[in-house]
C-alpha cells in the first residue's frame, strides 16, 4: 500500500466531523474511514427528529425485514415535493420504490426476467461482450495509459443489457451517460437544482424506452422489451407508465451496478495479484472474489427507509415519517460480524454481505450483476496478465451508487 493510500484509509476525525463530511465530495471519495469514526457512536445513531443512521449488520437486517420500515414511495416523495421532478416521477413507478401491494404485483410481473435460467442463458452474451472489448483494448493499446472504466467496465454491461433489450448499438453509449446521470437522484439532495442532471438523464431514458415499447408493439422480436410488452398487454398487470418505468430500471440496474462492480474488482485484483491470477483459472475463486468485493467496497452503499409508524428500534425511537439511512457498506465491515473487516480476504467463511439488500426488497438483479462481473473480469485478466494502474483511480461524486469515474491502466500483455 502506498503512503497516499495509507493516508486515505486511516480514520482522522471524530464522529461529529465524520457525519458532517460523509456527503461531501471528499467523503464520498473515501467514506470508509468516516464509517469507522461513526462506529464510536454505536450501530444506531439518532440524527434528530427527521432521521436515524444505521451502521450495524444485525440492525440493518432487522430493518430490511421489518414491514414497519417502508421504501420511500410516491406518497413520501409527493410530501417532500420530489415528485415534481421527472427522475422521481419515474422511480416511484417501479418496484424498488413501491410498497405493498404494488411491490408484489410488479415483482411478480418481472421475476421471470431475473430467474436463474435466464441469467444462465445470458452468460454467453457476457462472454461475447468481454472478449470483444478486451480485443478492442488490445487494438487501442500503444504503451500509454487508457481509462478502463470507459473502455471496458462500462462497455460490457451496456453491451449485454442493450442486447437483451434490443437496443441498437449506436444508441447505447448515449444511454449509458443518461443512466449515470439518473442515478444521482438517489443521493441526498440539499438543493433542488442538484436534481436537474438526474431529470435530464431520466427524460432521455423514458423517451427512448417509450419509443422502443411502441416499436416492439408494432413489430415484436425475441428481446425482453417485446416479451414484457406482450405480457403487459395480455394481462394488464402494469399500467403503460409502469411498464416503461420498469424497463428504465431494468436498463439502469443491468448497467450501473455491474459496471461499478467490474471496476472495483479489477482494482482489487491489481492490489491482490495472487488472487487476481487465481481468478483466471478457478471459477470457485472468482465467485469468492466477487462476494468479498461486494463486502469490502460494494457498488451500493446506502438504502433509505421511512418509518410507517413509531418504531422502538434497538433502544432508539424512530418517529413515524422519519428516514432511516441504512449504510450497507458500514454493515459489511461490522466488526461484530466480520473478523478483521478492513482486510480484503476471499477465504472468509459464511461471507454474506448486504450489498443487494435483504428481505422482500432483495434486488432481483443481484445474480445478473454478479454473473456479468464473474464473466468479464477473468477474461480481461487472462488477456492482460501484466496490466497495472497508471495512477490512483477517481470516484464519481456519488455515495449511494458508488464507483470509479476513471481508472487509468497500462495493458502490457
Amino acid at each position: 500500500m502506498t503512503a497516499t493510500e495509507q493516508q486515505l484509509t486511516e480514520p482522522l476525525m471524530g464522529p461529529a466531523e465524520a457525519l458532517s463530511e460523509l456527503f461531501t465530495p471528499a467523503g464520498k471519495h473515501n467514506p470508509h474511514p468516516l464509517y469507522d469514526a461513526l462506529w464510536e457512536l454505536g450501530p444506531v445513531i439518532p440524527l434528530g427528529p427527521s432521521g436515524t443512521l444505521v451502521l450495524g449488520y444485525d440492525e440493518i437486517c432487522t430493518a430490511l425485514r421489518d414491514p414497519r420500515f417502508l421504501v420511500t414511495d410516491a406518497e413520501v416523495h409527493t410530501a417532500t415535493g420530489m415528485i415534481d421532478h421527472s427522475s422521481w416521477q419515474c422511480f416511484t413507478k417501479i418496484m424498488m420504490f413501491s410498497n405493498s401491494p404494488d411491490h408484489e404485483r410488479m415483482r411478480r410481473f418481472s421475476r421471470w426476467a431475473y430467474s436463474p435460467g435466464q441469467v444462465a442463458e445470458r452468460r454467453h452474451l457476457a462472454v461475447k461482450a468481454a472478449e470483444r472489448w478486451t480485443a478492442r483494448l488490445a487494438d487501442l493499446e500503444d504503451g500509454g495509459p487508457l481509462d478502463l472504466v470507459e473502455a471496458f467496465a462500462t462497455r460490457v454491461p451496456i453491451s449485454v443489457t442493450g442486447e437483451m433489450l434490443g437496443i441498437p448499438e449506436a444508441d447505447r453509449m448515449a444511454l449509458r451517460t443518461a443512466i449515470t446521470a439518473a442515478t444521482t437522484a438517489f443521493e441526498p439532495i440539499f438543493d433542488r437544482d442538484e436534481l436537474l442532471p438526474a431529470d435530464a438523464g431520466m427524460d432521455l431514458l423514458v423517451d427512448y424506452l417509450d419509443d422502443l415499447v411502441r416499436e416492439r408493439r408494432r413489430q415484436p422480436g425475441d428481446d425482453v422489451v417485446s416479451v414484457m410488452v406482450r405480457d403487459r398487454d395480455a394481462t394488464g398487470a402494469l399500467s403503460e407508465e409502469e411498464l416503461v418505468a420498469g424497463l428504465v430500471m431494468f436498463l439502469i440496474a443491468g448497467v450501473q451496478s455491474p459496471s461499478d462492480l467490474i471496476g472495483t474488482m479489477v482494482r482489487l485484483a491489481l492490489r491482490h495479484p495472487a488472487e487476481g491470477r487465481g481468478m483466471t483459472t478457478d471459477d470457485d475463486l472468482v465467485s469468492a472474489f466477487v462476494t468479498e468485493t461486494l463486502r469490502y467496497d460494494p457498488p451500493n452503499h446506502v438504502l433509505t427507509r421511512a418509518a410507517g409508524t413509531d418504531v422502538d428500534f434497538y433502544g432508539h425511537r424512530v418517529a413515524a415519517g422519519s428516514r432511516a439511512l441504512l449504510v450497507l457498506a458500514a454493515a459489511n465491515r461490522d466488526p461484530r460480524r466480520f473478523t478483521d473487516p478492513a482486510t480484503f480476504d476471499i477465504t472468509r467463511r459464511d461471507n454474506r454481505p448486504l450489498s443487494f439488500g435483504l428481505g422482500p426488497h432483495y434486488c432481483l438483479g443481484a445474480a445478473f450483476a454478479r454473473m456479468q462481473a464473474e464473466t468479464a473480469v477473468p477474461v480481461l485478466l487472462r488477456r492482460f496478465p501484466r496490466m497495472a494502474l497508471a495512477g490512483l483511480p477517481t470516484y464519481r461524486d456519488q455515495l449511494v451508487t458508488r464507483g470509479f469515474a476513471r481508472m487509468d491502466v497500462t495493458l502490457t500483455p
